[in-house]
């Protein structure tokens, strides 16, 4: 009997662990979107210094949690937010709005994505 709780409560926590980390990445990356969608709507106002702000707030944001979210997430994924906040960061620095618009909405929709891929739902389970 001994041995059923130990196990069904080590499946419990297992279960709140990824419970949890699922609503931190969900949160988290809702964080980091609301700020570029903010940086995309300053530089459409040709405020490139507030959108370089907002988005350097982001990054360092993404990288503050850089150790949990390469233990936790494939590094792939993590590479190429990284990259895309580099890529964002180079359009900003040179005012080139349309490739800068194009490169915030390839980043906003991979942590769209990786916020959609941590999420336990049955498309992702199966």
């Amino acid at each position: 009997m001994k041995r059923i709780i130990i196990a069904v409560s080590l499946l419990l926590l297992t279960f709140a662990a990824t419970l949890s980390h699922s609503f931190y990445i969900s949160s988290f990356t809702g964080e980091l979107t609301t700020l570029l969608e903010a940086a995309e709507t300053k530089a459409e106002e040709s405020d490139w210094s507030s959108a370089w702000d907002l988005t350097q707030t982001a990054h360092e944001k993404w990288d503050a949690k850089g150790a949990y979210l390469h233990i936790l997430l494939r590094h792939s994924e993590t590479d190429s937010v990284y990259t895309g906040f580099r890529e964002v960061s180079e359009f900003i620095q040179c005012q080139e709005g349309g490739e800068y618009s194009a490169a915030n909405a390839r980043l906003i929709a991979e942590l769209e994505l990786l916020s959609e891929a941590e999420q336990l739902t049955l498309r992702n389970v199966l």
